[in-house]
């Protein structure tokens, strides 16, 4: 079943809208690996906290008030460190190469698809 006129500039604008919407997509992505939280910067800033906290429970006990608050500094670094974005290392360098070969494998798919679809219109044109 052939489509109408006005279905076919529908059709025609929407893929022109398409086409553009990829472009911004494109630009748009960054690193796949940003604004992920590392493990090993939580398993350290836990480590942290702990440790902050026994200096200040133990200053706290012992009216060691300098002690008390240099275990309160420990644990608030402990804390921003556990809540610290990884930015590199090795984790993120795999997940970056992963990105990459999955953005292919998507631009394969895309360009597969398309093909397919240019296809169709050519037999629907020729028919």
């Amino acid at each position: 079943m052939p489509l109408s006129e006005h279905e076919q500039r529908l059709l025609e604008q929407l893929e022109k809208q398409l086409h553009e919407d990829r472009r911004f997509a494109s630009s748009m992505k960054g690193p796949a690996n940003v604004g992920r939280l590392s493990t090993r910067n939580i398993a350290l800033g836990i480590l942290l906290v702990i440790i902050g906290l026994a200096g200040l429970i133990f200053g706290i006990s012992q009216h060691i008030i300098i002690l008390g608050v240099a275990g309160f500094a420990v644990m608030f670094g402990g804390v921003l460190l556990a809540l610290t974005k990884s930015a590199t290392g090795k984790v993120g360098r795999a997940a970056g190469n992963g990105a990459k070969s999955a953005a292919k494998s998507n631009s394969q798919f895309m360009s597969s698809l398309e093909e397919r679809w240019n296809q169709r219109k050519r037999d629907q044109s020729d028919s």
